[in-house]
């Protein structure tokens, strides 16, 4: 089943301008692969030079900042494509080499934001546009699947994730096979990679006690006592995992209220497929008691997805005042504000009083796993 990626028009458009260097960000998986595929369907291959970035002549060829053998590489070809770019030492001052001498179009993709945007965001600046692709979409199903059959799937998003091998895989020991692959193969490999990290094992750690504490609020202190760390040391990898597109952060919205958090953080995982493979926990939703979180963390990110998708730019915020009032999800769009609160089960729950009176202006909706797709719209 090859899934259209809402992403590819908007990429698109941009190629289709004046020669640009198009980056593209995302987890590994998440079928970036495939989505620079469906940008030149129509573009014949003998016109693309291809490469990927985890290939060592490939790191050879283009970590050279000598030109001629830059241009010897791509040769007479229209389209330059590095997958995994992050791999390649100096990629970024390379690239402006070639783009400066050629003006070819240029696609590159990273599963890892700090070790590409480090070296391409000085050398590349206004020479490039960059993207980010999440795992698929429940938009995205949609066009192939009816809404009734998307609710119907949704235990099974929850449990297994979005990841595009996923949702062709039919059994549910293969899912639970190339997830716990996923992770073994390339979570740990990628952590195992970073020359920063001194203690690979303590981020897979931190990984699990944050599978546990999805819609809390994080306490880095306490995590810097449970692994016996620094918290100077924690909050370097929880700001490694979220360049490595592995979670999300929500810090908390303050505008009007003395008595508003905004100190602390909320982390959602990119993908529940993943989270639920850290924990070793595919059980049916009537089988464990955090189908509740497992919902808000899914709403959360398909939130995040849709407006991607479609090309809007938004901020995303938990709110939560000192005497426990609370709302899962606040969106910032356009001088706007969207208040989502998540629960699994139908609910009557209204706004809090004190979010109304200090945001007037603000839409208030609870989403449940009945009507999560009217919300999943980009408006």
């Amino acid at each position: 089943m090859l899934i259209d990626r809402n992403i590819v028009s908007i990429i698109k458009k941009s190629l289709a301008k004046e020669p640009k260097i198009i980056v593209l960000y995302g987890p590994r998986q998440a079928g970036k692969t495939t989505l620079l595929d469906l940008l030149l369907p129509e573009i014949k291959q003998s016109e693309i030079a291809f490469f990927n970035g985890d290939d060592i002549r490939t790191q050879e060829i283009f970590s050279s900042s000598n030109l001629d053998t830059l241009k010897k590489a791509v040769g007479e070809k229209k389209y330059l494509i590095i997958d995994e770019a992050q791999r390649v030492a100096n990629i970024g001052l390379n690239l402006k080499l070639l783009f400066d001498s050629l003006k070819i179009k240029i696609i590159v993709s990273g599963s890892a934001s700090f070790e590409l945007a480090n070296q391409i965001n000085e050398p590349l600046t206004g020479r490039s546009a960059t993207f980010f692709l999440y795992p698929i979409a429940v938009g995205e199903l949609k066009p192939q699947l009816p809404d009734l059959s998307l609710n119907q799937r949704l235990e099974e998003f929850l449990r297994f994730g979005m990841y595009p091998k996923v949702l062709t895989l039919i059994g549910e020991d293969e899912k639970e096979k190339y997830l716990y692959d996923l992770v073994n193969n390339y979570l740990y490999r990628d952590v195992l990679s970073l020359e920063k990290i001194r203690k690979p094992k303590k981020v897979v750690d931190l990984l699990s006690l944050l599978a546990l504490q999805i819609g809390q609020e994080v306490s880095v202190a306490e995590l810097a006592a449970n692994l016996a760390l620094s918290r100077q040391v924690v909050e370097k990898y929880l700001d490694l995992l979220e360049k490595m597109f592995v979670v999300v952060n929500l810090r908390g919205l303050s505008r009007n209220l003395r008595k508003e958090i905004y100190k602390t953080s909320k982390y959602y995982f990119i993908d529940l497929g993943l989270r639920n493979s850290l924990i070793r926990n595919f059980n049916p939703l009537k089988m464990r008691n955090d189908a509740g979180v497992l919902f808000e963390n899914f709403f959360v990110i398909e939130k995040m997805k849709a407006l991607n998708n479609s090309g809007h730019s938004a901020n995303f915020y938990f709110w939560r005042t000192y005497d426990q009032k609370e709302i899962d999800l606040i969106v910032e769009r356009e001088g706007r504000l969207f208040a989502y609160e998540a629960k699994w089960a139908e609910s009557q729950l209204k706004s809090p009083k004190e979010w109304l009176d200090s945001y007037p202006n603000s839409k208030f909706s609870v989403v449940n796993s009945k009507n999560f797709l009217d919300f999943l719209s980009p408006n």
